[in-house]
């Protein structure tokens, strides 16, 4: 069967500063946290040993011009531009950034930017981080500073890149730093990246720029055991925290009552101006990015809560291991092509069909050497991956979803947070000695199905 995408779909690939540029001049929470726990990064590898996107970005856009992408995301490291966070810009960066930026438009790639990709300075989160307002209002202003230096030739702009993860990484599960265990501090962190996000979506409109302004949103479908009344509640409040809780302020203006009364009834509800409403509803997006890995799947609790525990979102439902379902064993993440699908169905059924893309979608495998064959790796599996997803994603365009686009994580294997190198998920292998970059089976793939702007499957 042929899958025929409509006409200027937007085919490319998605990185970040912080995974591929290497060294910069302001230091990041990751900077700090692996200086002091290496141990809590896989091989003790850190955020300076990337795929040195600050050296080497003009050939790795010939390679993304290989690849046939006529579009491409990454973002602009705020460490990098003002390095303490609330002072002078850095001009080597601005020449840096206008350089790449300069050089996507030539090739014929549009740019697509990314304002904040987890990368948190310093010397922000010393003064509280997203705990503090002040952080708020100066990620405002380095937001209206990128939107001066660049907003001519970026026409499309994302203020936060998955505004879920530092939350739950960084507040509830202890994945990120600052390895907080606290569920009222995530909920303050959560609600004032909403309220950074509305003020950049603010400025942005006051400027009147030519393009558009959005945000991505890595959204896991909740998918209960069963029908029964629990097991679809339990669902629905993973759905809540997990989803919805971006998802509603960025695209309705405003938070799900549902969220805020459950919140209030624990007395977890983070501190609120009366103001703040008035800007959540100017928040609302041109373009949603969908980062999309996989299900999650839950069933009401099995045993009671113990009440001297934390407070977490696991207090209202347990995960749950779907018989036979299929599993990338490398990241320990179910594969589920349909969910695609399901997310975009909801935007449109439920949030009056926004434009949006699948800005993320990838699969990491480990030691991927083994499956060399004449110099090459054959990664049929990541072939088999993105077309069964693609399939799906297809099928939701047929059925009147307003998805323009499909973006891969990532076009070379890069760097990846605490897991380093463990699993690749490049379009290009990256030998780590040499730097060198050879394209692999789908990167060959994806370059034929984006220059034909379809691909053929039985």
């Amino acid at each position: 069967m042929k899958y025929a995408f409509p006409d200027n779909f937007w085919w490319g690939s998605a990185s970040s500063a912080l995974q591929t540029e290497g060294a910069r001049e302001g230091e990041t929470t990751w900077d700090y946290w692996f200086a002091r726990e290496p141990n809590r990064f896989h091989n003790g590898v850190g955020p300076q040993q990337t795929s040195t996107f600050y050296q080497h970005w003009k050939t790795d856009i010939q390679l993304l011009k290989q690849l046939n992408h006529n579009s491409f995301r990454t973002s602009i490291s705020w460490a990098r531009l003002i390095p303490d966070g609330i002072g002078e810009v850095n001009p080597e960066a601005v020449d840096f950034y206008n350089q790449v930026i300069d050089e996507l438009n030539e090739q014929g790639i549009t740019p697509f930017m990314t304002l904040f990709h987890f990368d948190m300075p310093m010397a922000m989160q010393e003064i509280g981080g997203w705990e503090n307002r002040d952080v708020v209002d100066a990620y405002a202003r380095y937001a209206q500073i990128c939107f001066e230096l660049f907003g001519d030739r970026v026409l499309h702009w994302f203020t936060f890149n998955e505004p879920i993860v530092p939350v739950e990484g960084g507040y509830l599960y202890d994945f990120h730093y600052p390895n907080v265990v606290d569920f009222k501090r995530a909920a303050t962190v959560a609600y004032h990246t909403v309220l950074a996000h509305a003020q950049a979506v603010r400025a942005y409109r006051a400027g009147h720029y030519a393009g558009e302004i959005g945000i991505v949103l890595n959204l896991t479908p909740s998918y209960p055991r069963s029908q029964n009344p629990a097991d679809v509640k339990a669902a629905n409040v993973a759905d809540l925290m997990f989803n919805r809780s971006f998802l509603d302020p960025v695209l309705r203006g405003e938070y799900p009552a549902d969220l805020v009364a459950l919140l209030k009834s624990y007395d977890q509800l983070p501190a609120c101006k009366p103001e703040d409403g008035f800007l959540i509803a100017e928040g609302k997006i041109d373009l949603l990015g969908v980062n999309y890995y996989q299900p999650r799947r839950v069933k009401c609790r099995d045993s009671a809560v113990n009440p001297q525990a934390p407070f977490m979102p696991e207090w209202f439902f347990d995960s749950y291991e779907m018989p036979g379902r299929k599993m990338n064993p490398y990241r320990g993440w179910e594969i589920y092509e349909p969910g695609i699908y399901d997310i975009l169905v909801n935007l449109r059924d439920n949030y009056g069909n926004p434009r949006c893309f699948i800005s993320e979608n990838g699969m990491g495998v480990e030691n991927e050497q083994r499956f060399i064959e004449n110099g090459q790796i054959n990664d049929q599996y990541r072939i088999e991956f993105i077309s069964e997803h693609l399939a799906w994603l297809h099928k939701g365009i047929i059925e009147g979803c307003n998805c323009l686009g499909y973006h891969m994580w990532t076009f070379i294997d890069n760097w990846s947070w605490c897991n380093a190198y463990k699993n690749r998920y490049g379009f290009i292998q990256l030998d780590l000695a040499t730097q060198k970059r050879t394209i692999k089976k789908s990167g060959e793939w994806f370059a034929a199905t984006a220059l034909n702007n379809s691909f053929d499957r039985e």
